[in-house]
């Protein structure tokens, strides 16, 4: 038998986001819970985190998952080249860091850190990416809702 996420335990998820360039950020955010919501779902079953940059995003995973408080983590942050070569150990500490600790600890953690190829601070480049980052919360909305509905 199928179970919904409705009939089953209450969920609960971690959301984590790096402050860095906020305004884009926070539109994954956004995004998250307007899909989040159109699940049926309320968004107190969600915890949100903030955090200063993106290289702490690891830490705070591993400290939420060894509360086993949360079914699921989200980790959502941007980063971005600044001309000085650093994003690339940035991101690549990061994403393998969130890898290790779901494969310690067993619990999935959904990726929304992204790092652009070409990143300007126009307006043009943000409007591009906030709206971008807008797709990426929803499609992490449907990835948890299929995580937490699979048997």
């Amino acid at each position: 038998m199928n179970q919904n996420i409705n009939q089953r335990k209450p969920y609960r998820i971690a959301f984590i986001q790096s402050s860095w360039h906020e305004a884009i950020v926070k539109k994954g955010k956004e995004g998250f819970l307007e899909k989040f919501k159109e699940f049926g779902l309320s968004t107190k079953l969600v915890d949100f985190y903030q955090l200063p940059g993106a290289l702490e995003i690891p830490l705070k995973c591993k400290q939420v998952c060894e509360t086993n408080k949360y079914d699921l983590v989200i980790a959502a942050g941007f980063i971005v080249d600044g001309g000085i070569y650093r994003h690339d150990f940035v991101a690549s500490a990061v994403l393998d860091g969130i890898m290790n600790v779901q494969l310690e600890l067993g619990i999935p953690i959904l990726s929304m850190v992204l790092t652009p190829h070409d990143f300007d601070d126009s307006k043009a480049r943000n409007d591009f990416f906030q709206k971008h980052f807008i797709i990426k919360g929803q499609e992490i909305a449907d990835a948890a809702h299929a995580l937490l509905t699979v048997n």
